[in-house]
Protein backbone atom coordinates (compact mmCIF):
# COMPACT_ATOMS: atom_id res chain seq x y z
CA UNK A 1 0.00 0.00 0.00
CA UNK A 2 1.68 3.59 -0.88
CA UNK A 3 0.44 5.97 1.73
CA UNK A 4 -1.13 9.51 0.54
CA UNK A 5 0.39 11.98 3.22
CA UNK A 6 -1.72 15.01 3.43
CA UNK A 7 1.33 16.91 2.41
CA UNK A 8 1.14 14.63 -0.98
CA UNK A 9 -2.63 15.61 -1.45
CA UNK A 10 -2.59 19.05 -0.96
CA UNK A 11 0.22 19.42 -3.71
CA UNK A 12 -1.86 17.15 -6.01
CA UNK A 13 -4.73 19.77 -5.17
CA UNK A 14 -2.96 22.52 -5.83
CA UNK A 15 -1.68 21.18 -8.80
CA UNK A 16 -4.85 20.67 -10.45
CA UNK A 17 -6.72 23.56 -9.07
CA UNK A 18 -3.80 25.09 -10.54
CA UNK A 19 -3.84 23.80 -14.06
CA UNK A 20 -6.83 22.46 -14.99
CA UNK A 21 -9.22 24.26 -12.50
CA UNK A 22 -10.56 21.25 -10.92
CA UNK A 23 -10.99 21.60 -6.92
CA UNK A 24 -10.57 17.95 -5.54
CA UNK A 25 -10.37 19.55 -1.63
CA UNK A 26 -12.03 17.31 0.66
CA UNK A 27 -11.64 13.86 -2.14
CA UNK A 28 -8.11 12.74 -0.63
CA UNK A 29 -10.05 8.95 -0.44
CA UNK A 30 -10.95 9.87 -4.23
CA UNK A 31 -7.66 10.52 -5.08
CA UNK A 32 -5.92 8.04 -3.10
CA UNK A 33 -8.51 5.44 -4.97
CA UNK A 34 -8.16 6.31 -8.12
CA UNK A 35 -4.05 6.68 -7.98
CA UNK A 36 -2.79 3.73 -6.06
CA UNK A 37 -2.58 1.37 -8.39
CA UNK A 38 -1.54 3.16 -11.31
CA UNK A 39 1.56 4.60 -9.10
CA UNK A 40 2.08 1.21 -7.15
CA UNK A 41 2.26 -0.69 -11.14
CA UNK A 42 4.76 1.98 -12.27
CA UNK A 43 7.22 1.55 -9.64
CA UNK A 44 6.88 4.42 -7.54
CA UNK A 45 7.18 4.48 -4.02
CA UNK A 46 5.44 7.51 -2.93
CA UNK A 47 3.18 9.87 -4.30
CA UNK A 48 5.76 12.86 -3.77
CA UNK A 49 8.09 10.39 -6.59
CA UNK A 50 5.17 10.09 -8.59
CA UNK A 51 4.75 13.95 -8.76
CA UNK A 52 8.28 14.55 -9.34
CA UNK A 53 7.64 12.20 -12.05
CA UNK A 54 5.08 14.12 -13.34
CA UNK A 55 6.27 17.61 -13.32
CA UNK A 56 9.77 16.37 -14.75
CA UNK A 57 8.26 14.76 -17.53
CA UNK A 58 8.60 16.67 -20.88
CA UNK A 59 6.62 14.85 -22.81
CA UNK A 60 3.15 15.32 -20.80
CA UNK A 61 2.19 12.23 -20.79
CA UNK A 62 2.37 11.53 -17.35
CA UNK A 63 0.35 14.81 -16.76
CA UNK A 64 -2.12 13.47 -19.10
CA UNK A 65 -3.06 10.33 -17.23
CA UNK A 66 -3.20 12.23 -14.03
CA UNK A 67 -5.80 13.80 -15.37
CA UNK A 68 -7.25 11.00 -16.77
CA UNK A 69 -7.51 9.26 -13.61
CA UNK A 70 -8.89 12.11 -11.75
CA UNK A 71 -11.48 13.50 -14.16
CA UNK A 72 -15.02 12.51 -13.70
CA UNK A 73 -16.45 11.51 -16.73
CA UNK A 74 -19.88 9.96 -16.31
CA UNK A 75 -22.70 10.74 -19.15
CA UNK A 76 -24.88 9.45 -21.24
CA UNK A 77 -27.40 9.70 -24.42
CA UNK A 78 -30.27 11.78 -23.48
CA UNK A 79 -28.89 13.05 -20.30
CA UNK A 80 -30.88 15.72 -18.94
CA UNK A 81 -33.40 15.49 -22.16
CA UNK A 82 -35.21 18.73 -21.52
CA UNK A 83 -31.95 20.26 -22.70
CA UNK A 84 -32.12 18.38 -26.40
CA UNK A 85 -35.96 19.10 -26.66
CA UNK A 86 -35.81 22.93 -25.73
CA UNK A 87 -32.59 22.88 -28.41
CA UNK A 88 -35.06 21.45 -30.94
CA UNK A 89 -37.93 23.45 -30.45
CA UNK A 90 -36.75 26.67 -29.89
CA UNK A 91 -32.82 27.38 -30.50
CA UNK A 92 -32.51 25.74 -33.92
CA UNK A 93 -35.92 27.13 -35.49
CA UNK A 94 -34.32 30.71 -34.11
CA UNK A 95 -30.84 29.88 -35.51
CA UNK A 96 -32.49 29.09 -39.03
CA UNK A 97 -34.31 32.05 -39.32
CA UNK A 98 -31.31 34.28 -38.08
CA UNK A 99 -28.73 31.92 -40.47
CA UNK A 100 -30.79 31.70 -43.44
CA UNK A 101 -28.11 33.15 -45.37
CA UNK A 102 -24.65 32.73 -43.95
CA UNK A 103 -26.05 28.28 -43.27
CA UNK A 104 -23.08 28.93 -40.72
CA UNK A 105 -24.12 27.23 -36.89
CA UNK A 106 -20.96 27.40 -34.26
CA UNK A 107 -22.09 24.84 -31.87
CA UNK A 108 -19.58 23.82 -28.86
CA UNK A 109 -19.71 21.05 -26.40
CA UNK A 110 -17.31 21.72 -23.96
CA UNK A 111 -17.07 18.91 -21.41
CA UNK A 112 -17.66 15.94 -23.95
CA UNK A 113 -16.59 13.23 -22.31
CA UNK A 114 -17.18 10.07 -24.28
CA UNK A 115 -18.83 11.62 -27.05
CA UNK A 116 -22.69 10.95 -25.94
CA UNK A 117 -23.79 14.33 -25.49
CA UNK A 118 -22.09 15.64 -29.04
CA UNK A 119 -23.29 12.55 -30.87
CA UNK A 120 -26.94 13.68 -30.00
CA UNK A 121 -26.42 17.00 -30.65
CA UNK A 122 -25.08 16.01 -34.45
CA UNK A 123 -28.30 13.57 -34.25
CA UNK A 124 -30.85 16.22 -33.47
CA UNK A 125 -29.36 18.91 -36.24
CA UNK A 126 -29.10 16.40 -38.80
CA UNK A 127 -32.88 15.01 -37.83
CA UNK A 128 -34.16 19.05 -37.70
CA UNK A 129 -32.90 20.06 -41.30
CA UNK A 130 -33.30 17.17 -42.88
CA UNK A 131 -33.23 16.97 -46.80
CA UNK A 132 -32.08 20.64 -46.65
CA UNK A 133 -28.64 19.68 -44.01
CA UNK A 134 -26.01 19.39 -46.77
CA UNK A 135 -26.52 22.90 -47.18
CA UNK A 136 -25.74 24.13 -43.90
CA UNK A 137 -22.75 23.57 -41.84
CA UNK A 138 -23.51 21.97 -38.24
CA UNK A 139 -20.83 20.19 -37.38
CA UNK A 140 -20.64 20.04 -33.51
CA UNK A 141 -17.09 20.87 -32.02
CA UNK A 142 -16.56 18.65 -28.63
CA UNK A 143 -13.81 18.86 -26.08
CA UNK A 144 -12.64 17.62 -23.58
CA UNK A 145 -9.69 17.50 -21.17
CA UNK A 146 -9.56 13.83 -20.79
CA UNK A 147 -7.21 12.44 -23.78
CA UNK A 148 -9.02 8.58 -23.03
CA UNK A 149 -12.46 9.37 -23.02
CA UNK A 150 -11.89 11.35 -26.49
CA UNK A 151 -10.31 8.27 -27.49
CA UNK A 152 -13.27 6.31 -26.52
CA UNK A 153 -15.79 9.23 -28.26
CA UNK A 154 -13.90 9.11 -31.55
CA UNK A 155 -14.24 5.27 -31.67
CA UNK A 156 -17.51 5.72 -31.66
CA UNK A 157 -18.37 2.24 -29.48
CA UNK A 158 -21.27 1.93 -27.37
CA UNK A 159 -23.17 -1.23 -25.97
CA UNK A 160 -26.79 -2.36 -26.51
CA UNK A 161 -28.08 -1.25 -23.03
CA UNK A 162 -26.26 2.70 -24.07
CA UNK A 163 -28.01 2.96 -27.09
CA UNK A 164 -31.55 1.30 -26.55
CA UNK A 165 -32.74 4.92 -24.77
CA UNK A 166 -32.51 6.57 -28.38
CA UNK A 167 -35.50 6.97 -30.92
CA UNK A 168 -35.43 3.61 -32.97
CA UNK A 169 -35.22 5.59 -36.25
CA UNK A 170 -31.64 7.42 -34.49
CA UNK A 171 -30.68 3.74 -34.00
CA UNK A 172 -31.56 2.46 -37.09
CA UNK A 173 -30.09 5.71 -39.32
CA UNK A 174 -26.45 6.53 -37.04
CA UNK A 175 -25.31 2.88 -35.49
CA UNK A 176 -24.66 -0.42 -36.94
CA UNK A 177 -23.93 -3.43 -34.67
CA UNK A 178 -21.46 -5.18 -34.01
CA UNK A 179 -20.93 -8.25 -35.33
CA UNK A 180 -20.42 -11.06 -32.47
CA UNK A 181 -20.65 -8.28 -30.00
CA UNK A 182 -22.96 -6.57 -28.00
CA UNK A 183 -22.22 -2.84 -28.93
CA UNK A 184 -23.40 -0.68 -31.75
CA UNK A 185 -20.68 1.45 -33.60
CA UNK A 186 -21.49 5.22 -34.92
CA UNK A 187 -21.65 5.07 -38.40
CA UNK A 188 -19.40 7.44 -40.85
CA UNK A 189 -22.11 9.59 -41.19
CA UNK A 190 -22.88 10.98 -37.83
CA UNK A 191 -18.73 10.62 -37.16
CA UNK A 192 -17.86 13.18 -39.59
CA UNK A 193 -20.60 15.59 -37.97
CA UNK A 194 -18.60 15.90 -34.62
CA UNK A 195 -14.96 17.29 -33.96
CA UNK A 196 -12.85 16.04 -31.03
CA UNK A 197 -9.98 18.09 -29.81
CA UNK A 198 -8.50 18.31 -26.26
CA UNK A 199 -8.71 21.63 -24.65
CA UNK A 200 -8.03 22.92 -21.34
CA UNK A 201 -10.97 25.38 -20.37
CA UNK A 202 -8.27 26.92 -18.58
CA UNK A 203 -6.82 27.94 -21.72
CA UNK A 204 -8.01 31.19 -23.55
CA UNK A 205 -11.15 30.19 -26.03
CA UNK A 206 -9.39 29.82 -29.38
CA UNK A 207 -12.58 30.60 -31.35
CA UNK A 208 -11.69 32.94 -34.56
CA UNK A 209 -15.59 32.89 -35.06
CA UNK A 210 -18.56 33.59 -32.10
CA UNK A 211 -20.51 31.04 -31.35
CA UNK A 212 -24.60 30.14 -31.53
CA UNK A 213 -24.88 27.90 -28.74
CA UNK A 214 -22.43 26.24 -25.48
CA UNK A 215 -23.64 22.74 -24.05
CA UNK A 216 -21.01 22.94 -21.06
CA UNK A 217 -22.84 20.69 -18.20
CA UNK A 218 -21.77 18.94 -15.72
CA UNK A 219 -18.60 20.07 -15.45
CA UNK A 220 -18.35 23.05 -13.39
CA UNK A 221 -19.49 21.76 -10.29
CA UNK A 222 -15.80 20.77 -9.92
CA UNK A 223 -14.67 24.60 -10.13
CA UNK A 224 -14.82 27.12 -7.15
CA UNK A 225 -16.86 30.20 -7.30
CA UNK A 226 -14.14 32.84 -8.79
CA UNK A 227 -12.98 29.78 -11.48
CA UNK A 228 -16.83 29.33 -12.58
CA UNK A 229 -16.74 32.97 -13.15
CA UNK A 230 -13.85 33.32 -15.05
CA UNK A 231 -15.29 30.69 -17.53
CA UNK A 232 -18.69 32.21 -17.58
CA UNK A 233 -17.33 35.56 -18.57
CA UNK A 234 -14.91 34.32 -21.08
CA UNK A 235 -17.64 32.18 -22.72
CA UNK A 236 -20.00 34.92 -22.99
CA UNK A 237 -17.37 36.87 -24.59
CA UNK A 238 -17.36 34.27 -27.58
CA UNK A 239 -20.65 34.18 -28.08
CA UNK A 240 -23.30 35.47 -30.66
CA UNK A 241 -25.78 38.18 -29.33
CA UNK A 242 -29.10 35.97 -28.34
CA UNK A 243 -26.29 32.59 -27.99
CA UNK A 244 -27.39 30.17 -25.57
CA UNK A 245 -25.34 28.44 -23.09
CA UNK A 246 -26.58 24.77 -21.18
CA UNK A 247 -25.03 24.10 -18.02
CA UNK A 248 -25.66 21.17 -15.96
CA UNK A 249 -29.03 20.73 -13.82
CA UNK A 250 -27.29 20.58 -10.87
CA UNK A 251 -25.18 23.52 -11.48
CA UNK A 252 -25.55 27.10 -10.80
CA UNK A 253 -24.31 30.57 -11.98
CA UNK A 254 -23.88 33.45 -9.36
CA UNK A 255 -26.48 36.25 -10.32
CA UNK A 256 -24.14 38.48 -8.86
CA UNK A 257 -21.75 38.06 -11.45
CA UNK A 258 -23.62 36.24 -14.79
CA UNK A 259 -23.72 38.18 -17.72
CA UNK A 260 -26.14 35.75 -18.93
CA UNK A 261 -30.14 36.27 -18.86
CA UNK A 262 -31.51 33.23 -17.37
CA UNK A 263 -33.95 31.72 -19.42
CA UNK A 264 -35.26 28.99 -17.26
CA UNK A 265 -33.18 26.33 -15.10
CA UNK A 266 -30.30 25.02 -16.46
CA UNK A 267 -30.59 27.14 -20.00
CA UNK A 268 -28.95 30.82 -20.47
CA UNK A 269 -28.80 33.39 -22.68
CA UNK A 270 -26.64 36.22 -24.24
CA UNK A 271 -28.86 39.53 -25.00
CA UNK A 272 -29.53 39.53 -28.31
CA UNK A 273 -27.96 43.66 -29.40
CA UNK A 274 -24.90 42.71 -27.01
Amino acid sequence: MVKLTDEEYLRIVRFLKGRYGIDMTRKKEIVSGRLENFIRAGGWHTYTDFMNAVESDITGNLEKKLVNLLSTNHTYFMREAEHFTYMRQVVLPWLKQKEAKSKDLRIWCGASSTGEEPYTLAMILMDYFGLEHGAWDTKVLATDISTQVLRKAMDGVYTSEQVEVLPENWRRRFFRKIINEDAYRVTDELKKEVIYRQFNLMDPLPFRKKLHVVFLRNVMIYFDEKTKRELIEKIYEVMEPGGYLFIGQTETIGKEYCPFEHVRPSVYRKREGK
